[in-house]
C-alpha cells in the first residue's frame, strides 16, 4: 500500500525502537489497517497480528467487548472502539492495540451516525485514545481515510 508506506516506514521504526508490537482489530476497514501495517518487509518485527470482528458477535467473544456497551451505545461508539483496541492488544499479546469500528457506507447510516462515521482507537498501557471522524467520500476513500487516521493517530501517540 504505497500511499502510506511512509507513515508505515515511521510507525514501524518507532515501534521497533520500543521493542514493542501492534495489533489491531478491524470492523468497517475489514483487514485493510492490518494489510498496510504488513506492506514493509521487516513488518514481522513490529506487527503482532490481528482480529476482523465484523459482527458483534465477534468483537464480544473474540475481543471481549461487552455485550452492555453494544446494546446501549451501539458497535459504531467511542466505548466499543476503546474495548476492541484494548480486546486486540490481550488477544495478541502486543503492547499497542489499534482498532476501527464504522459506516463505510453506502448504506447503514442513521440521523445520529451518517454514513461516515468512524471510531479509530488507540490503545497501550499508558494511554489511550478515541477519535471520531466523518467522511464524506464512498465506502472505499472512507476506508482509507480511516486507515491513514489510524496510522496518524498510532504515531503521534508514540511520537509523545
Amino acid at each position: 500500500m504505497v500511499e502510506y508506506e511512509d507513515l508505515v516506514r515511521q510507525l514501524g521504526s518507532l515501534l521497533i525502537k520500543r521493542r514493542w508490537m501492534v495489533s489491531t482489530a478491524e470492523s468497517c476497514t475489514g483487514g485493510l489497517l492490518g494489510h498496510a501495517l504488513t506492506s514493509l518487509s521487516g513488518s514481522s518485527n513490529y506487527f503482532q497480528g490481528g482480529v476482523i470482528a465484523y459482527s458483534n458477535y465477534l468483537k464480544r467473544s473474540l475481543l471481549g467487548v461487552p455485550a452492555e456497551l453494544l446494546e446501549t451505545v451501539g458497535a459504531v461508539s467511542s466505548p466499543v472502539a476503546l474495548a476492541m483496541a484494548r480486546g486486540v492488544r490481550q488477544v495478541c499479546s502486543s503492547q499497542v492495540g489499534l482498532a476501527t469500528t464504522g459506516i463505510a457506507g453506502p448504506s447503514g447510516g442513521t440521523p445520529a451516525k451518517p454514513i461516515g462515521t468512524v471510531y479509530i482507537a488507540y490503545a497501550d498501557e499508558h494511554a489511550e485514545q478515541v477519535l471520531h471522524l466523518v467522511w464524506q467520500g464512498d465506502r472505499n476513500s472512507n476506508n482509507a481515510n480511516s486507515v491513514r487516521a489510524a496510522l496518524e493517530l498510532a504515531l503521534t501517540r508514540l511520537q509523545g
